[in-house]
């Protein structure tokens, strides 16, 4: 398992949002790159960037900042928010740091780019499914949609995709501990590697998620606010 600092940019600072909504941010640093490299220096083996901009609108400003922070870590990222085309996809899986890119909304809206995606670049390619109710939510959670998280899952893992990225929206940012039982349910009647997002406030709370059996937990808000010190987290990585 391994644990995945959380770097959310938004108009090229990093921030953390309360479930999601982009009118409830809080700016942590102006600069990203100082933060990578701080979760890299204490030890993280991955990190974990979101362009919230992108998720947002699908355009975004980011690009350049976030190649940047590529540019500046000796370790490997995921990267997730806009990836709507699959030039922008083939780009950033150009550069061998990027271990994959999670599609969200277009992995729903535009199924044939996620085909594409994944008959070029295999397991590079993630998805995040966002829940909300145990239904996904797209357009950066903005939308919610009245698909079942679990029935779309067993369709990306007939798809050939291997990783996903399971969050649940109300626990985000809110430091209240993650929906144990929606990602039990998920690992459990799926093969899937998943990777769980949302909520994760405590080291119980990533304990209790390697017992699950999630492949990787994402930690945001709490490594901000110091509820959870990242030497301490990394002490669970590993099988």
């Amino acid at each position: 398992m391994y644990i995945y600092p959380a770097i959310d940019i938004k108009d090229g600072k990093c921030v953390r949002l309360v479930q999601g909504k982009n009118d409830q941010k809080t700016i942590y640093n102006h600069d990203p790159v100082k933060v990578a490299l701080k979760w890299e220096s204490m030890g993280a083996s991955i990190l974990h960037i979101v362009d919230l901009d992108g998720a947002f609108y699908g355009e975004s400003n980011n690009i350049q900042i976030i190649n940047d922070i590529i540019d500046a870590v000796s370790i490997p990222v995921q990267i997730g928010g806009g990836f709507r085309t699959l030039t922008k996809i083939d780009n950033f899986l150009r550069n061998t740091k990027v271990k994959r890119i999670i599609l969200g909304t277009s992995a729903i809206t535009q199924p044939q780019l996620l085909e594409k995606a994944l008959d070029k670049h295999g397991d590079r390619i993630a998805v995040g499914i966002d829940t909300k109710k145990d239904r996904v939510a797209i357009q950066g959670w903005a939308e919610e949609t009245e698909i079942d998280y679990i029935g779309f899952a067993k369709k990306l893992e007939a798809k050939g995709v291997i990783t996903v990225i399971c969050t649940d929206i109300s626990k985000d940012g809110m430091l209240s501990g993650p929906n144990f039982q929606a990602i039990g349910k998920i690992v459990k009647e799926t093969n899937l590697d998943i990777i769980a997002s949302g909520g994760v406030s405590s080291l119980e709370d990533i304990k209790g998620l390697k017992e699950i059996g999630v492949k990787g937990v994402i930690i945001g808000k709490a490594l901000y606010t110091g509820d959870i010190q990242l030497e301490a987290a990394l002490e669970y990585e590993g099988e």
